[in-house]
């Protein structure tokens, strides 16, 4: 099983965390890691994802950034609008896409404590579904 892995680098002392932690969970559930790719930001994940679904060959991807509550309501808005994108992609390509973006309305201390077990959880749903669908 290919899994590639589309990390924001924004906030990267966060996104940082979910990458190892992803890459290491994708391992431990005897997935390969075929591609990664960084991206400025998490709005940009929803492009990097449709392009490697047009030119690779994976079975699954994890999306991973972490969008920080700011003053406004911003992060509402990114977040909303990168899940609906992931799943017209999903669902257009046939391909699972584990969402593991942090956010909206979280503190940086609460993306903190939620890294690892967001980027663990994407990349063991993507795998799940990718083997649902092989059935």
């Amino acid at each position: 099983m290919k899994i590639a892995i589309v990390v924001s680098d924004f906030n990267k002392e966060i996104t940082s965390r979910m990458e190892k932690a992803a890459v290491k969970a994708a391992k431990s559930l005897g997935a390969e890691v075929a591609k990664k790719i960084h991206v400025p930001g998490s709005f940009e994940i929803p492009f990097a994802v449709k392009n490697i679904l047009e030119k690779e060959k994976i079975d699954a991807i994890a999306a991973l950034g972490a969008v920080i509550r700011g003053e406004t309501h911003h992060d509402v808005i990114i977040v909303g609008t990168i899940a609906k994108k992931l799943v017209d992609i999903s669902l257009k390509y046939k391909k699972p896409i584990g969402f593991g973006i942090i956010g909206p309305r979280v503190t940086w201390k609460q993306a903190e404590s939620r890294a690892e077990e967001y980027a663990k959880r994407a990349v063991k749903a993507a795998l799940e579904m990718a083997r649902i669908t092989k059935k």
